[in-house]
């Protein structure tokens, strides 16, 4: 073989190969090292709502991360880049697609602090998983469905003390909302003109009502209301509708989507952000599952710091490889929420588990996971944790209009607080499904003690519970919880077990390490041991 020529082909090939990767597009967050202070106005520049959030949160209302980027740095970008996607002045960034070429020269403006690569995604965000075609008339299953969605959370206490989350602003990322402006389920929305601003981030334009129906059915479990029963819970809130995914044509740019909505949301005052969306494999490994890794954790992050209560799907990964949550859910200010299937009150397959990193708990909550939701050809039934994420903010938003004065962290703990396992908690229920009577009535709440044993000799412990409670207790409430703590807070193990008067559930205490604890809960009854 002609050794020069084989050389002179390596050469070829290492050239083409070098410029192929010179030239490939990449997504690439530019940073810039200063802001043009001048005439920026807190006052003018934000909805009054807006302001009143900063003032309840305790947040400076004239603050550097608010001042929008100066155009003159995005002017210039632009001029360099294939495609400008998006500015934020929370990250005092600009979101470019480009090669390798050009970032090289923008790297070199003086007004550039420094460059960062994105990471891509071939795979929708969307956390449905199934939909039923729509129904005219529910059967009585159905209704059934759809009363328990609001009954399980114990919504028409609140109904009965007029409690509609009135007057509280909620913002909706999602991926269209077709039917909104026609269908029944959002007449009283449209009437009293509740839908105070709406805009799409994928064709930067204000009409939202078309594309994907997803969003329709999310907003439904907010605030919807039909013929044949409430939907949601917060059926007089405020809205502010952001259509930010678009998987068929540009499915790399949801989560830039999701950054420019958030800061949207926060400029027009937005009091809650409710998130049906995720974003996991094919774009982060588990490990970045962290609350801090991906763009859109960085968003959620500064939205709670808004002052903005952020809640969002847990994701439906959890009978899959994947398993474990996705971001933004991963953030620990993030009001997570998990699903519960209504045929057996606990955990539903799809869900995804916690945790994320060491004792933080996630999910933080959980409601229904198969729902009935309205569409734009009607009402049906679907599933996922899309929709258990919506019965959430709507119960949120509740509770924000009758504790007004309340930060957004305030909100997040008396959520948590409010469910009806708490302070029990899992990697898959969190603390449980959040109960209206924490606000009205907590202290009237019945307590049905098990017999717990410990046999030290045998180093067992043996929990029954008497025959005459387990007749008190219905299918749903005879379920015990149990988890065992490591003693830097994370669980060891965690189950639900089915309580019977035939077989005591017996723990061997040898099994346990020094340090770990033991947690057992039964119907509003909290056991601890420490080893």
């Amino acid at each position: 073989m002609n050794l020069k020529r084989f050389f002179l082909s390596c050469s070829i090939i290492f050239l083409a190969t070098f410029s192929f990767a010179q030239n490939s597009l990449q997504k690439y967050i530019v940073y810039y090292t200063t802001k043009d202070t001048a005439n920026f106005n807190p006052f003018t520049f934000f909805d009054k709502k807006a302001i009143e959030r900063r003032l309840i949160n305790e947040i400076a209302v004239y603050d550097y991360s608010d001042i929008p980027v100066n155009q003159n740095f995005c002017s210039a970008v632009k001029k360099e880049v294939t495609n400008y996607r998006v500015t934020s002045r929370w990250l005092n960034a600009s979101v470019v697609i480009a090669n390798e070429t050009q970032i090289k020269k923008i790297e070199k403006f003086n007004f550039v602090a420094s460059v960062q690569k994105l990471e891509n995604s071939i795979e929708p965000a969307i956390c449905s998983v199934k939909e039923e075609p729509s129904k005219k008339t529910l059967s009585e299953k159905d209704k059934d469905l759809l009363h328990l969605q609001i009954d399980r959370m114990q919504g028409k206490l609140f109904a009965k003390n007029n409690i509609t989350g009135k007057g509280v602003r909620i913002a909706i990322f999602d991926a269209g909302f077709p039917g909104v402006d026609k269908i029944e389920a959002f007449k009283s929305i449209r009437d009293n003109n509740k839908i105070i601003d709406c805009y799409d981030f994928v064709k930067n334009k204000k009409n939202v009502y078309a594309y994907n129906s997803h969003g329709t059915n999310t907003f439904s479990c907010i605030a919807g209301v039909s013929q044949q029963g409430t939907i949601g819970m917060a059926t007089e809130a405020e809205f502010l509708l952001a259509r930010t995914e678009n998987a068929k044509t540009e499915p790399f740019s949801e989560e830039e989507n999701w950054l420019a909505a958030a800061e949207w949301a926060d400029k027009n005052g937005a009091q809650i952000i409710s998130s049906s969306l995720g974003y996991t494999a094919n774009r982060y490994f588990q490990k970045d599952m962290n609350g801090q890794t991906s763009l859109v954790a960085k968003a959620a992050r500064m939205a709670a710091r808004k002052g903005i209560l952020v809640v969002n799907s847990a994701g439906n990964d959890g009978d899959e490889k994947w398993h474990i949550i996705g971001t933004p859910a991963d953030v620990d200010s993030v009001l997570s929420v998990g699903g519960i299937n209504p045929k057996t009150n606990i955990h539903t397959s799809f869900s995804s588990f916690g945790p994320i990193k060491g004792s933080v708990v996630k999910p933080n909550v959980s409601a229904l996971g198969h729902v009935i939701a309205a569409g734009p050809n009607g009402l049906h039934e679907t599933q996922g944790t899309s929709f258990s994420c919506p019965l959430v903010s709507g119960f949120a938003a509740c509770v924000l209009q009758l504790k007004p004065n309340l930060k957004a962290m305030e909100l997040f703990e008396l959520v948590e607080k409010s469910s009806d396992l708490f302070p029990y908690f899992d990697y898959a229920h969190g603390y449980g499904v959040p109960q209206a009577s924490y606000f009205f009535e907590n202290d009237s709440i019945e307590k049905i003690k098990p017999q717990i044993k410990i046999d030290e000799s045998n180093f067992k412990i043996s929990v029954f519970v008497d025959e005459k409670d387990i007749e008190n207790l219905n299918k749903n409430n005879n379920k015990l919880f149990y988890h065992i703590q490591n003693s830097n807070g994370s669980l060891h193990r965690y189950a639900v077990v089915k309580v019977t008067t035939t077989k005591p559930i017996e723990f061997n205490t040898s099994d346990f390490e020094k340090g770990q604890k033991l947690v057992i809960y039964f119907n509003n009854y909290l056991y601890t041991k420490q080893f």
